[in-house]
């Protein structure tokens, strides 16, 4: 019987990308959170209010996923002038506490034989 208030979704991730940390642990790039939800940061620039976040990025050489609004935010907001780029950076790394810890919920079951 499941559990009432309890959602499953599918999320698909890279098979190299680490796996998820416990809520409060630091950060590891897994990409579960981004996958999940979109962030404020998404839903307030991107407009973006379901599904994977559209600036999740894989980055393979580290084998991690990390946020192409922080890394890159001009290539997904287009009218975005340059001098604004280091400004709109700074406000992203701080908002989603980048690099900082686990602030996902979400509960992981890796398992994709079934």
């Amino acid at each position: 019987m499941k559990p009432s208030g309890v959602q499953h979704e599918v999320i698909w991730l890279q098979s190299e990308a680490p796996l998820k940390p416990k809520a409060g642990q630091c950060c590891n790039g897994c990409g579960v959170c981004c996958a999940a939800s979109p962030c404020p940061v998404s839903r307030l620039f991107l407009w973006q209010w379901r599904g994977s976040c559209r600036a999740l990025e894989w980055h393979a050489q580290a084998r991690q996923y990390r946020c192409g609004m922080l890394l890159r935010p001009a290539h997904y907001l287009s009218v975005l002038p340059v001098f604004l780029e280091p400004i709109l950076r700074y406000w992203v790394r701080r908002s989603i506490a980048a690099d900082v810890a686990c602030d996902s919920t979400v509960e992981v079951d890796a398992d994709i034989s079934a």
